[in-house]
C-alpha cells in the first residue's frame, strides 16, 4: 500500500532536560547572526522518521543513538508532536509496528487495481525494475489525460548498509517518458505541509520541522514558513552547510540535541 503518514503520540513517563552546556556542545552552524531566541515560540514539532528517529536496513533497521528518549521527552514536555514521513514500502500498521519494535511510543489516528487511471509510485526498493517501470509507463501512455502521483519525490536516502535511490529518480523517468508533471504527494508539497499545520491548530511560525533531508524536509518546511532543523544522522552530508540555496535555522547532531536545545527554549 502506497501512503504518506502523519502519526500522532501517545505520552510517557517524563524525562528530566540536559544541562545548557549539552545543547551548546551539539548545536551549531546556525546562519550568521541568528540565535535560537525563536525556539521559544515554538508550540509544535513536525519529525522526520527515516535518518531522524532511525536508520533503515534488514530487519526492519534501527533506532538512531537518543532518539526514543528525545521522542519521549519531547512528548512529555507538552509541545505539540507529529511525524510526518514519505514510507511507502509498508503499509500504516507495519509501520507503526517497526517503531514500536525499536522503542517508540507512537500510534496514528486495499486499493482496486481492475482499471486503472493512473499511476502511483511509492518506495517500491527492489520492486523497481524494468518490468513494474514498463508497465507503468504502459497504463500511462494508454490513457487520454495521463495522471502521475508521486509520494514524495526524494532523491535517496540512507539505509543502514548504505544510500539508496529513492522515488524522485524514478518519478522523473516516468515524467520524461510519458511527458507528463507528477503530482507530488508527501514532502516538500506545501499542502503536504499544510495539512500537518492544520491537524496541529497551529500557526507555521509555532511550529518547527526536524529531519535529515535538507531540500525536502527542511526547505519545504521553511517555504511555509516554518523553521527548518537539520540533524547531522541519516542522508545528511557535510556539503548540505554549504547549500547554494537552502540553508536550515539550526544544523544538529541528531535528534536528542535538537530536543535539547528546544526544551531548554521553551
Amino acid at each position: 500500500m502506497c501512503a504518506f503518514y502523519l502519526l500522532r503520540v501517545r505520552a510517557g513517563d517524563s524525562v528530566p532536560k540536559a544541562p545548557v552546556s549539552r545543547v551548546r556542545r551539539r548545536v551549531s552552524s546556525m546562519a550568521a547572526g541568528s540565535s535560537m531566541e525563536w525556539l521559544k515560540s515554538v508550540k509544535g514539532v513536525i519529525l522526520d522518521c527515516c535518518g531522524v528517529l532511525y536508520d533503515s536496513g534488514e530487519g526492519g533497521g534501527q533506532a538512531i543513538h537518543g532518539s526514543v528518549d528525545a521522542v519521549r521527552r519531547l512528548i512529555d514536555s507538552g509541545l505539540t508532536v507529529r511525524f510526518c514521513t514519505n514510507e511507502t514500502q509498508n503499509t500504516r500498521e507495519r509501520f507503526v509496528q517497526k517503531l514500536h519494535k525499536m522503542g517508540f511510543d507512537i500510534s496514528f489516528d486495499g486499493v482496486d487495481v481492475s482499471s486503472p487511471n493512473c499511476v502511483v509510485i511509492g518506495d517500491a526498493a527492489d520492486n523497481f525494475s524494468y518490468k513494474n517501470l514498463n508497465e507503468a509507463f504502459r497504463v500511462l501512455i494508454g490513457l487520454e489525460k495521463p495522471l502521475l502521483f508521486s509520494l514524495g519525490q526524494g532523491r535517496y536516502y540512507k539505509e543502514t548498509d548504505g544510500l539508496k535511490l529513492d522515488v524522485g529518480v524514478f518519478m522523473k523517468a516516468l515524467e520524461y517518458a510519458c511527458d507528463v508533471q507528477a503530482e507530488v504527494v508527501g514532502k516538500p508539497s506545501a499542502k503536504f505541509f499544510q495539512t500537518v499545520l492544520n491537524d496541529m491548530k497551529l500557526q507555521p511560525h509555532e511550529v518547527v520541522m526536524i529531519g535529515d533531508d535538507l531540500v525536502n524536509d527542511v526547505g519545504g518546511a521553511q517555504c511555509c514558513g516554518m523553521k527548518g532543523l537539520q540533524v547531522r544522522t541519516g542522508k545528511y552530508r557535510p556539503s548540505d552547510e554549504q547549500h547554494p540555496s537552502v540553508r536550515a535555522d539550526a544544523y544538529v547532531d541528531d535528534l536528542a540535541a535538537a530536543a535539547d536545545a528546544i526544551l531548554t527554549n521553551h
